[in-house]
């Protein structure tokens, strides 16, 4: 019976749950996480066992995460890695180049169009003609938007020859699995990885001891602040129009700092578990709360993201290298698609056409602008105009429908005092106090975090240890009842 129990429970551990997908900030990926290491760290030192083990955990990682769409995962990477052989070979002709990355953008993008989007044209078509066409609710595949983009740059970088492909699957595989970016992020370029697969080196304590610290600071913004925060800001979100001007507001705010959690602390997680294995990840956010323009934002939130979208979509359009109108027609594109690539619904392509507006605005205006100077007037009424105007772009990213954002920024305008803060501050000062948390680092320093992840690293051991604990019981009192899912798992 004991042995039927254990089996049992091991089965259940191991196989796919749809309703507890699993994520960082779960206890059973720590738990195998915990298992992995010592294993990996047996197999780095012969660098076919290390990414065969690598390679195998990944893909259960994403079996773990999304169920059978791991054989779509392990398929595009076996026809993106036998593409690009095909198209670096000597006697391959330019025609047959173009066709083999013709037919690895339609298989990628055509798989990512059909999952993410296939609904969407349904719904739509329907309220134009008045059709019919029962939606096809599809399961969206957790990450494809992510290893799709890293598939598409792979196959347009070798046929550039930017990068030499994958010398065997086992290598590309690697790259485009890698577990630690692989359902969010960040957006892993070839030339940058692909070298440090061959290189095969070992961290050194300082960057396992940093990695640990991007993992803690990662779960302090996730499991802590955005999952806490995200309990009131869900309550506005849900009932538009139903709560004060300033309760309203503070919940629009209140979105603006659990999204940034959120992702970030995903990447951060992300970053640090790749650099405890000996792998660096680019950063992906470089506090864009202090972001003094809508350009300046761009390079600083989802920085994987933005400079993929420059490189591939901004740059082949003619970026600025024409007339500024032509400039300003690419940037708003570019944002289109930035917009349409988080969802398949209008409130998404809203979203990225505004901030596509929003830029080309700030681009024409820059010559104007500049004659104002730098001074801190000047550069507090900039800080001010960009995040309002990223807010209030929020609103139509986290709401409903259109309707329900309209709807709060209504309410804000028409129903705001702020006689009512005091009691609002009174009966949810942990909602502040963790607000304050992440509003803070953005009014420090920039060279703080560096300090203090300094700090960290030369810290003694009983240091290291006593935070861990504390993160830890912060988890245990802040939780939720069930693990919540990152917000870009959805995309």
């Amino acid at each position: 019976m004991i042995m039927d129990d254990l089996w049992h429970n091991l089965c259940s551990l191991l196989a796919y749950d749809a309703a507890r997908p699993m994520l960082f900030s779960s206890g059973t990926f720590w738990a195998l996480f915990l298992v992995f290491m010592p294993l990996y760290g047996m197999l780095k030192r012969r660098w076919w066992q290390m990414a065969l083990f690598v390679v195998a955990f990944s893909l259960y990682f994403y079996y773990k995460s999304s169920g059978l769409f791991v054989v779509m995962l392990a398929g595009t990477s076996l026809v993106d890695w036998l593409l690009s052989l095909i198209m670096t070979q000597p006697e391959a002709t330019k025609a047959q180049r173009k066709v083999c990355v013709a037919i690895s953008l339609a298989a990628s993008l055509g798989l990512l169009a059909y999952f993410k989007y296939a609904d969407f044209f349904l719904w739509n078509l329907n309220a134009t003609i008045g059709s019919n066409f029962q939606p096809l609710d599809l399961i969206l595949p957790v990450g494809i938007s992510f290893y799709t983009f890293q598939s598409v740059s792979y196959i347009v970088d070798v046929y550039k020859g930017r990068v030499a492909p994958a010398a065997t699957w086992l290598e590309y595989a690697f790259f485009l699995s890698f577990f630690p970016a692989l359902v969010a992020g960040p957006i892993v370029r070839a030339d940058y990885f692909l070298p440090q697969i061959r290189a095969n080196r070992h961290a050194s304590r300082h960057e396992v001891y940093a990695g640990l610290w991007l993992v803690i600071i990662g779960i302090v913004k996730k499991a802590v602040i955005a999952d806490y925060i995200a309990q009131y800001n869900d309550l506005i979100f849900g009932n538009p129009g139903g709560y004060s001007g300033f309760e309203t507001l503070m919940g629009v705010i209140g979105y603006t700092m659990q999204i940034y959690c959120d992702f970030s602390g995903y990447s951060d997680m992300a970053i640090g578990i790749a650099l405890i294995m000996g792998f660096k990840l680019a950063k992906n956010f470089d506090f864009p709360y202090k972001a003094q323009n809508l350009s300046d934002f761009w390079h600083r939130w989802h920085i994987s993201l933005s400079t993929w979208l420059r490189d591939y979509v901004y740059i082949p359009l003619g970026g600025n290298r024409k007339c500024p109108g032509r400039t300003y027609v690419n940037s708003f594109v570019t944002m289109l698609i930035g917009g349409l690539w988080h969802g398949a619904a209008w409130k998404f392509v809203l979203w990225g056409a505004m901030h596509g507006a929003g830029l080309a605005v700030y681009k024409a205006s820059s010559p104007w602008l500049s004659h104002m100077g730098d001074g801190r007037l000047v550069r507090g009424l900039s800080w001010l105009v960009t995040m309002s105007f990223i807010a209030i772009l929020w609103v139509f990213f986290r709401a409903e429908t259109c309707s329900d954002s309209l709807t709060i920024l209504r309410t804000i305008v028409s129903d705001f005092s702020l006689g009512q803060a005091p009691a609002f501050f009174a009966a949810r000062m942990l909602w502040l106090v963790l607000m304050l948390a992440i509003i803070i680092p953005h009014i420090l320093p920039a060279d703080y975090s560096d300090k203090a992840l300094r700090w960290f690293v030369n810290s003694r051991w009983l240091v290291k240890l006593l935070i861990f604990i504390v993160v830890v019981q912060l988890v245990l009192e802040l939780q939720s009842e069930s693990v919540v899912p990152f917000i870009y798992f959805r995309f």
